[in-house]
């Protein structure tokens, strides 16, 4: 048969990933796009990829691909997503999907009117753990799942050379780069329904220094200024919030009350205890370590925490010497390219999760659900 052809858009660690998980899923890497020419040539190049360019538009026209996979920052996947749309290639796209929940919504209908498949990478529902605690809410071993929270504290140094991620029209934000995996974690564990959403978002930040080089974004620390009181330092602005906290509400057929969930994001504070994801049940709790559950996992059967090793069918779909977030790629661009192929596979998120995410990150960034208590009774006279 023969192999799918893929269009990659960026050059950085996610469009390196990408090429190497759409490989894997047996497609063929046709060409890479990125923003400068020495460094796309150079990147395709070391990825043994044929095509090389600058120019999105040229690149489809020339090379016809059915799948384009979207590696870059979230504030230039609208123009480079609607395009592909209307050549007709299905979209594989890294969260966020795009800066706002309207134009989002916009190339979610787009692709549904061209008949295009979708798939939104709010990926690290595909860690291990979560895998094998979605199993056992299935199975109903904590009962009927209540509540979770979805805790993590990053202590991101504040030097860190400004870019994409200080800037909202970039893409920009922990919502759209952290609150994206916690709730599709949350929605999965569940197979839940969102209801409701409530949040409020700070800016601890303010500013970063501006620094030249920065390319890779795995990479940025390594050009923190040595001097952050260099009176020399070039500052940005920063635009976007740094900690976040949410709460929603699933329904969930598993449930006969919506689960209550929590998402508490600090990215410039330090953490004490583990991050984690918790779900409790009316039997017994799952305890999840790491921020986005690719750690240990831990059973309260309501007496006693035990940890529970993989599932050995769970840990054969992993693939083997890869970090998390490649494996998480891995997992969702086979699920994408068999479904493509007319193959029966599970559920995975496409643009209506994508464009419904940002649609809930506008409001929670509008924090609009403050109610006014200073005149009730109990305040200071």
């Amino acid at each position: 048969m023969k192999k799918l052809k893929v269009l990659i858009a960026g050059t950085g660690f996610a469009g390196k990933g990408h090429t190497v998980a759409f490989r894997d899923a047996g497609t063929q890497v046709v060409g890479m796009v990125g923003r400068t020419d020495h460094v796309v040539r150079d990147v395709a190049k070391d990825l043994a990829i044929p095509y090389a360019s600058t120019n999105w538009a040229a690149a489809l026209a020339e090379l016809k691909p059915d799948i384009v996979s979207i590696a870059t920052p979230g504030g230039a996947h609208y123009e480079q997503i609607k395009l592909a749309i209307t050549a007709g290639c299905h979209v594989f796209c890294d969260k966020p999907m795009t800066t706002n929940g309207a134009t989002a919504t916009e190339l979610y209908t787009q692709a549904k009117a061209k008949d295009v498949k979708t798939a939104y990478a709010a990926s690290f529902q595909y860690t291990a753990s979560v895998q094998h605690a979605k199993q056992l809410i299935a199975q109903g071993v904590i009962g009927e799942p209540t509540e979770i929270e979805s805790i993590s504290h990053f202590n991101l140094e504040r030097g860190i050379p400004f870019g994409w991620s200080h800037r909202a029209e970039d893409g920009g934000g922990r919502l759209n780069n952290n609150f994206t995996h916690s709730l599709a974690i949350a929605q999965a564990l569940t197979d839940g329904e969102i209801l409701q959403v409530a949040g409020d978002v700070r800016d601890d930040l303010g500013r970063a220094p501006k620094v030249d080089g920065v390319h890779d974004f795995t990479k940025r620390r390594a050009l923190i200024p040595k001097n952050l009181n260099d009176p020399d330092l070039e500052w940005g602005d920063s635009n976007v919030e740094w900690s976040y906290t949410v709460m929603a509400r699933l329904r969930s057929a598993m449930a006969t009350q919506p689960i209550s969930v929590l998402f508490k994001h600090g990215a410039l504070v330090p953490r004490f205890h583990e991050d984690h994801i918790m779900i409790y049940g009316t039997k017994g709790a799952i305890y999840i370590k790491g921020h986005y559950g690719s750690g240990t996992l831990s059973l309260h059967d309501g007496a006693n925490w035990t940890d529970l090793p993989t599932p050995i069918e769970i840990a054969a779909l992993m693939p083997a010497g890869l970090g998390e977030t490649e494996q998480c790629w891995h997992i969702l661009a086979n699920l994408f390219v068999r479904d493509i192929l007319g193959e029966d596979v599970p559920a995975y998120p496409t643009f209506a999760q994508g464009a419904q995410y940002q649609n809930i990150i506008d409001v929670i960034r509008r924090s609009e659900n403050w109610a006014d208590v200073t005149d009730l009774l109990g305040a200071t006279s």
